[in-house]
């Protein structure tokens, strides 16, 4: 079974605050005489779910085409929080609930609750704390629901530089509602995109 788990991208999907909105210009169109259709995308490269490549939050980092994508390919572990708001730390989940994950889903409330048309502004998020108890178990990726792994107000972007030091990625805005908690095949491969702050993805969840 395969479960997608991202946003459709439309004109109307949020975007964050200041960033360009999706749009689908045509270009030629069968109905006018051309042979074929043909549109122009404008969109950022965090539209709907999406990875960030490091170049995002650091000036020498890589851009999503000199990135690995081992990462997004391979066993992921979905898990739902209980927490609504604030920082995760690893209290906040079960004693053993994440032994031996590759990589992590986080389903919140943002998947069930909130429209494509609205971008939420208070979520559970990140912490370092979290990210090097992760890393220490030998997680690579983390993927939210939420649209960052920071605080919404957060100009420092703590967690974004503790996935870089802890050579982890990280995956945002997916949609997690109806999937059950459980190990899947997480397929999310980034675009190979130069010259980008990160990329949209195509997130899909395959059952063993």
């Amino acid at each position: 079974m395969i479960y997608d788990i991202t946003r459709t991208v439309r004109p109307t999907l949020a975007v964050w605050t200041g960033d360009t909105p999706y749009s689908a210009a045509p270009m030629l169109r069968i109905a006018h005489g051309a042979s074929v259709n043909l549109t122009t995308l404008t969109l950022s490269p965090h539209t709907g779910a999406h990875a960030d490549a490091v170049y995002h939050y650091d000036d020498s980092g890589a851009h999503p085409a000199a990135m690995s994508l081992q990462p997004y390919l391979g066993r992921a572990r979905v898990i739902t929080l209980q927490r609504r708001t604030g920082a995760l730390t690893p209290d906040d989940f079960a004693p053993g609930a994440l032994a031996g994950a590759e990589r992590v889903l986080l389903h919140s409330w943002v998947s069930d609750e909130v429209p494509d048309e609205i971008l939420p502004t208070d979520f559970a998020y990140l912490s370092v704390e979290l990210i090097a108890w992760l890393s220490g178990q030998g997680v690579v990726l983390i993927g939210l629901d939420a649209p960052s792994v920071d605080e919404f107000t957060s100009k420092t972007l703590p967690c974004h530089h503790a996935l870089k030091r802890h050579g982890m990625v990280n995956l945002e805005n997916l949609y997690l509602r109806g999937v059950p908690d459980g190990d899947y095949e997480l397929i999310a491969l980034p675009l190979k995109l130069d010259l980008a702050c990160g990329s949209p993805v195509r997130a899909i969840l395959r059952t063993f």
